[in-house]
């Protein structure tokens, strides 16, 4: 657990930090992530490079881990404090969610979000609707 903690912290604080190398090297090759801004899923490590910095070119998103839950399926269950603000700081969205993180190999191979509200997989989540 405490592995997964740190792997975890270090994940969201290279993202905010947008530290995007820093944040890959915690990822396999074939990393999968959900596009929450745009719908759909980036895998491997470029797509995911390529998403977040189009991303951060039109949001300011900071996700602060509250609590990492182990779950028995092997996957860790991060809720986050997710504050996603236009790039002229409008808050877009403040809201609680949950981030669930498939790790092999102590290194992070899949994200999926849980939202509390219902919503597609496929289409754009919430926090991005006010763009």
């Amino acid at each position: 657990m405490a592995n997964t903690k740190i792997l975890i912290t270090q994940a969201y604080s290279a993202f905010n930090d947008r530290n995007i190398d820093g944040a890959l090297a915690l990822m396999t090759d074939n990393v999968s992530w959900p596009k929450a801004s745009e719908g759909g899923r980036a895998v491997g490590k470029e797509e995911v490079r390529a998403y977040w910095t189009r991303q951060w070119h039109e949001f300011d998103p900071h996700v602060e881990p509250i609590e990492v839950v182990e779950r028995e399926d092997g996957k860790a269950e991060v809720k986050v404090h997710q504050l996603v603000k236009s790039l002229s700081g409008e808050v877009l969205s403040d809201s609680e969610v949950c981030h669930v993180h498939t790790i092999v190999g102590g290194l992070i191979e899949r994200m999926d979000l849980e939202e509390r509200e219902v919503s597609s997989s496929a289409a754009p989540s919430a926090a991005f609707a006010k763009h």
